[in-house]
């Protein structure tokens, strides 16, 4: 076959019976070597490609990685032939040959001098750093942790059926954790598809003085590509039944016998999966069928493995070599080839539907694997989300405004009981992760209860039938109607849509005619923001007056709990943009006490049972008054105020929620906070943003956040978007919190350019 480029000929290697197999077991070796460099070949074809079709890595854009071998050539081929440059970071480790080659193919190469106190690996990542910064925008693969390393394994599971029609037990070397773990999890799946119902064993081969499987960490360990001193989050221990370590001696001994017995000349990851192989073959049972990856070649340790003189230098004969694996406990100390049992659980996976586009949803995705858990980014278009690349999250495309087309992506990539839950940070991808959680039959609200909350229109009959206190509030779906709703609503009036976020299009209206007018502007508009059809309805609603107040409350073990109340300022009219919080709200008992219980009410009416709730109200002098019912988190940094004030963490309370985990709310005394937007009195292109240094020196001020760039265009704000940034500060008093917020936003100059 003839490949266009060096790209499409990765893979397709050949499977080799082993000669140190009877005649009625099959051990074979997948000659991963047989790339162009190495098995690693795969992933860095995979992340490149990957990047560049999500918008992470622009045309010609630098890549920048930490390896020391086989990753390192892979990003080497893979990003020359697709026009990138390539940074590699090293340590003095790495031998003469893959330098060499690495150089030939015109990488800049940065050895570190010194390892840290947590090994090489930890200096190896602290230049890395330092050349991000060099390099603004530059493409970090992360090998460790990117999930499209094990992702990158699956047409190598699929060649291993092909070749073999199937495989009972799996064996691999572990160093980034990706290429045995992603071969295990796919080859599962081909399987399973196949219609094979005895499991799958895998081995994990690891080196002794690695951290992977509960070992101590030995830095002069002499192996390379295999071990760690880190543990990468693409190590998945519920892949892997099963770990066989080796010292030194012994992987350097079987990678000679690896040579001289099978005529396979190789790296010590290959010569240790070797030793496994031939201890399988003389003990599984007759008919079974054993694969090993073999990922490198031995032409980069002609100085190490394949030299007597560095043995004697590097006195490997002091190790123990042993002939057979020694049983452990998994967690005991070995110091020679030995083998135990992995005890794992699951790795389950947290399903995002979409997510915000600030800094809040990629916040989540961290956060969830903070919890144990794989986060998963459903979407329709991955380059919408700037910080993606930085996220070690896997990225499913799919039509996210189908209602059949998520369900299909993740049953195509998992098993029903990987799915810990689902959820969102997007209010447009609500009841999209409602109804994807009620298919898969994991925690959430009911679909109807969402949907609710999202339109409008239904949320207000739902609190009419309840009896409880909103604005007059009259849906149209055409001009013709707007000044009967006017009359019942009562001028001046509020014209909104029916379904939107962050007040976008909502207008304060003096007259029948500006109503109409407005309503005309919102009922032209047939999609968001988010290419979803809208619908046809615009709300022509009484003005409330009184200070907006917002509550937030989250469900935990089946019971509604309120975790305060945020006092919230808005711009003049005609709009109403979110300029100011406070958190807690300076209430006093009996207005707190009226306002949870008009806001329990609320969310029993329409349905809501589970997770985070966002209620908007204004206090009249009758009362509250409802506004909204949003089924999720607040936005405008309510719940980073809530942490930074004493409160729970509602944004990983809310995980928690969505993956069945129990919901932790300590209580505690809480500390005045609040955020103060920064908006533009002109429209213009912003020239400068200044003083906000001086803003973040003040006493009391926790953040400044800048959210413009000189030459963005600006505008007076209508709506959360036109917002161009924030300040967060804490006080003793919420007088104080006030007068700390002013002097903050005193500081900082928006200037316009003059053109």
């Amino acid at each position: 076959m003839i490949y266009n480029d060096l790209v499409e000929a990765i893979g397709h290697t050949p499977l080799v019976r082993l000669r140190a197999a009877p005649a009625d077991v099959t051990v074979a070796a997948k000659l991963e070597l047989q790339n162009l460099f190495a098995m690693k070949d795969r992933v860095a074809r995979q992340v490149i490609l990957e990047a560049r079709a999500n918008g992470v890595l622009a045309p010609g854009g630098p890549i920048i990685e930490s390896s020391s071998g086989t990753m390192a050539l892979g990003l080497a081929v893979a990003g020359h032939a697709l026009g990138h440059p390539v940074h590699i970071v090293t340590d003095p480790r790495i031998d003469a040959i893959t330098l060499a080659k690495l150089k030939a193919l015109g990488c800049s190469v940065h050895v570190v001098d010194a390892m840290t106190a947590n090994g090489w690996q930890s200096a190896r990542l602290e230049r890395l750093a330092a050349l991000r910064e060099e390099y603004p925008g530059a493409f970090w693969p992360r090998q460790y942790s990117n999930p499209q390393n094990p992702l990158a394994y699956a047409a190598l599971a699929k060649e291993l059926v092909a070749d073999l029609g199937g495989v009972d037990v799996l064996v691999g070397a572990v160093g980034s954790g990706g290429s045995l773990c992603g071969t295990a999890r796919a080859l599962r799946r081909e399987l399973k598809a196949a219609g094979r119902t005895e499991p799958l064993r895998v081995i994990g081969v690891d080196a002794v003085g690695s951290v992977l499987f509960g070992q101590p960490d030995q830095p002069g360990r002499k192996q390379s590509g295999i071990g760690n001193s880190l543990v990468p989050g693409n190590l998945d221990h519920a892949e892997i039944d099963e770990v066989h370590w080796l010292n030194d001696h012994e992987a350097f001994v079987a990678t000679r016998d690896l040579a001289r017995e099978e005529g396979i000349f190789a790296g010590n990851s290959s010569g240790s999966v070797y030793r496994v192989l031939k201890h399988l073959a003389a003990t599984v049972p007759p008919g079974t069928r054993v694969v090993g990856i073999f990922p490198d070649r031995g032409d980069r340790y002609v100085d190490s493995i394949y030299d007597d003189g560095y043995w004697e230098r590097a006195r490997l004969a002091e190790l123990p070599l042993r002939t057979e694996p020694s049983e452990v406990p998994y967690g005991t100390e070995v110091d020679g080839w030995a083998r135990a049992e992995v005890p794992s659980t699951p790795r389950r996976r947290l399903v995002f539907v979409e997510s915000n586009t600030t800094g809040t949803g990629m916040l989540a995705l961290s956060r969830a694997r903070d919890l144990g858990l794989a986060p998963v980014l459903l979407t329709n278009r991955p380059g919408r989300y700037p910080g993606i690349g930085e996220a070690d999250c896997e990225v499913i495309r799919c039509d996210t405004n189908d209602a059949d087309a998520p369900a299909a992506a993740l049953r195509a990539r998992f098993d029903a009981d990987e799915v810990a839950g689902v959820t969102t940070t997007s209010e447009f991808y609500l009841e999209a992760a409602a109804s994807l959680a009620a298919t898969l039959g994991v925690p959430g609200n009911p679909p109807a209860a969402v949907a609710a909350c999202r339109r409008k229109s239904e949320t207000r009959r739902l609190l009419t039938d309840a009896g409880l206190p909103q604005p007059v509030s009259v849906a149209v779906t055409s001009e013709a109607e707007v000044a009967e709703a006017v009359a019942a609503a009562g001028l001046p009036c509020v014209v909104k849509p029916a379904a939107d976020s962050a007040s976008t299009g909502v207008l304060l209206c003096g007259s029948v005619e500006q109503a109409r007018d407005h309503a005309a502007k919102l009922l032209a508009i047939t999609h968001n923001v988010r290419e979803q059809a809208v619908p046809t309805e615009v709300l022509v609603e009484e003005l409330v007056e009184g200070t907006e107040y917002s509550v937030e409350t989250i469900f935990a073990d089946g019971e509604l709990h309120v975790v305060g109340v945020t006092r919230k300022s808005v711009s003049p009219p005609p709009s109403f943009v979110e300029l100011r919080h406070a958190f807690p709200a300076p209430l006093d008992e009996t207005a707190s006490g009226e306002i949870e219980r008009v806001v329990r009410a609320a969310v029993e009416a329409v349905g809501l049972r589970h997770g985070a709730c966002h209620t908007e109200l204004r206090l009249t002098p009758a009362g509250p008054t409802v506004i909204e019912i949003n089924a999720r988190l607040a936005g405008g940094m309510i719940p980073e105020l809530i942490r930074l004030a004493g409160g729970p963490d509602l944004l990983t309370q809310q995980l928690r929620a969505a993956a069945g985990l129990p919901v932790e709310l300590p209580r505690g005394e809480l500390t005045p906070t609040g955020v103060a937007f920064l908006t533009s009195s002109e429209e213009g292109r912003l020239a400068s943003l200044d003083g906000h240094e001086a803003a973040r020196r003040l006493p009391g001020v926790a953040e400044v956040h800048i959210a413009r760039r000189p030459g963005d265009p600006v505008r007076p704000a209508t709506d959360a978007y036109d917002r161009m940034g924030y300040v967060i500060a804490s006080a003793d008093s919420v007088e104080e919190l006030d007068r700390s917020l002013d002097a903050a936003l005193d500081r900082i100059t928006v200037r316009l350019t003059n053109d």
